[in-house]
């Protein structure tokens, strides 16, 4: 298992591929602050059944670092580069957060790329401008010193207290994924956030749609997941005893929801 470093119509970026290759494509995209590595669990499940495609989100790990700010646009078209660069036509995809607001991106934009969408622990909207505007703008003055900041508050944000207190291994390991994003990709991000508001388009989607929620999620809430299932016809919902991290935190439930609807017909 090894990471390439893709060169794309979008930019360059850390990439990794497991599976069989004939096999159905399965993207997984991270959430913000997190490479590629978040998804660890869900490669080694699925790669038995899919051709898994994990990549660093532009602005983080040993992807492309460009200027900000970025917009949802810019990081949806950046999968469909990365897609292209592979020789896959269509892929399901399944992303956490920022990564869920690029798959809904993608549902609205470029359905014709997508056999499935998996918006997890996301929402149409995320949060406010003028949240992500000042977090931009402190990691940009601070730098490193201020991704150390960032990455000390985030159990609060990613875990519930019962999984952070019995898994400080699994916690700390995340924390050292945030302090390590670099600053200018980290703000650019947030500004993508700052502008993304899908809530008036998602309702065109007509990719099948799974919506995952952390029961528990102080970030993008079950209302959040479930307002995202009333515009989107047909949308299913499943509720993860988990905060906002489902993936990491309750694997093998939210395993068994991606999989089953993987299998639906």
């Amino acid at each position: 298992m090894t990471d390439d470093l893709l060169q794309t119509t979008a930019g360059r970026f850390r990439v990794r591929v497991e599976g069989p290759a004939e096999a159905p494509a399965l993207v997984f995209s991270n959430s913000l602050g997190t490479p590629l590595e978040m998804w660890d669990a869900q490669a080694e499940r699925f790669a038995r059944t899919h051709r898994v495609v994990r990549y660093d989100t532009r602005g983080h790990g040993g992807s492309v670092v460009s200027p900000g700010p970025y917009t949802a646009g810019r990081l949806g078209g950046d999968v469909v580069a990365l897609l292209d660069a592979l020789g896959i036509d269509r892929a399901s995809f399944c992303g956490i957060s920022m990564g869920g607001l690029t798959g809904l991106w993608l549902g609205v934009n470029a359905p014709q790329r997508l056999e499935r969408l998996v918006v997890a622990n996301s929402a149409a909207k995320i949060g406010t401008a003028d949240g992500w505007a000042t977090r931009a703008a402190l990691v940009r003055e601070k730098g490193a010193s201020g991704m150390a900041e960032l990455a000390a508050s985030a159990p609060g944000r990613w875990f519930t207290d019962a999984f952070a207190a019995a898994q400080p291994e699994v916690v700390r390991r995340a924390q050292g994924w945030l302090a390590g994003i670099a600053p200018e990709g980290y703000a650019a991000c947030c500004e993508a956030l700052a502008q993304a508001d899908l809530r008036g388009a998602i309702g065109a989607i007509t990719v099948p749609t799974l919506l995952i929620a952390g029961q528990a999620d102080p970030v993008t809430t079950v209302a959040d997941a479930q307002a995202m299932q009333a515009a989107i016809a047909g949308a299913r919902l499943a509720e993860l005893p988990a905060s906002h991290l489902s993936n990491i935190e309750a694997p093998q439930a939210f395993d068994a929801a991606l999989a089953d609807f993987l299998q639906r017909n």
